[in-house]
C-alpha cells in the first residue's frame, strides 16, 4: 500500500517525523545523538537543506525543514544514520538493541540484517504561518510532554533553546519569523 504522505511542493517547509522501528530507544547517549546531529549538519552545509525546528528524542525525530529535493535529502540522512548507528551498536557490543533492530526489519528487506528507521517520513506541508508556528511549538514541547524536561529550552537536542533564549543550539537552524 502506498503512503498518502508525499512531497507535493519542493522547497516548501514540511513537518517530518522519522521513527525508529518498533519505537526502539536507541538515542540515549551523546554518541548516538551526535550521529543524527552530524548527519543533519552535514546536509545543511553541503546541500540546500534548511531546518526551521527540530527535536531528537530516544526513538524518533521531528523536523520542520525544506529542501529542493526533500525526499532525497531525508533518504540520505536515514541511510547514513542507519549505517552509523548499526556500526556503533556493533562496536559497543549492544546486542540487545541490535536484536530489536533485526526483529523490526521488514521481511522484504533481504539485503540487510537490521532496520533502524521505519519506512517513510510522513511529510506534512506547512500551509500557513499559523501552521508553521503550531508545528514549531509542537516540536519544541515534545520533550516536555514526554516528561524529560520541565521547559522546552532545557532539552539540548532541540531548537527550542535557539528560539526561546537566542542562544546557539547543537544544530544550525533557520529561525522562522512570520
Amino acid at each position: 500500500m502506498r503512503s498518502k504522505y508525499k512531497i507535493y511542493q519542493n522547497n516548501q517547509p514540511y513537518f517530518i517525523t522519522n521513527t525508529v522501528v518498533n519505537w526502539v530507544s536507541i538515542f540515549t547517549t551523546k554518541t548516538m545523538f551526535d550521529i543524527v546531529i552530524n548527519s543533519l549538519q552535514f546536509l545543511i552545509s553541503t546541500s540546500d537543506l534548511k531546518i526551521f525546528a527540530f527535536v531528537i528524542l530516544d526513538n524518533h525525530i521531528h523536523l520542520v525543514a525544506s529542501s529542493l529535493n526533500l525526499s532525497d535529502t531525508i533518504r540520505r540522512h536515514k541511510s547514513y544514520t542507519a549505517k552509523t548507528v548499526i556500526d556503533n551498536l556493533s562496536k559497543g557490543n549492544r546486542f540487545y538493541l541490535l536484536k530489536q533492530l533485526e526483529y523490526g526489519k521488514k521481511k522484504h528487506k533481504k539485503d540487510q540484517q537490521y532496520q533502524v528507521w521505519q519506512e517513510g517520513f510522513h511529510p506534512k506541508l506547512i500551509q500557513s504561518n499559523e501552521m508553521m508556528l503550531q508545528k514549531i511549538e509542537y516540536v519544541h514541547n515534545n520533550p516536555v510532554m514526554r516528561g524529560y524536561v520541565d521547559k522546552p529550552e532545557h532539552w539540548i537536542y532541540s531548537s527550542a533553546k535557539r528560539y526561546l533564549t537566542s542562544e546557539k543550539c547543537v544544530l544550525d537552524v533557520e529561525l522562522f519569523d512570520p
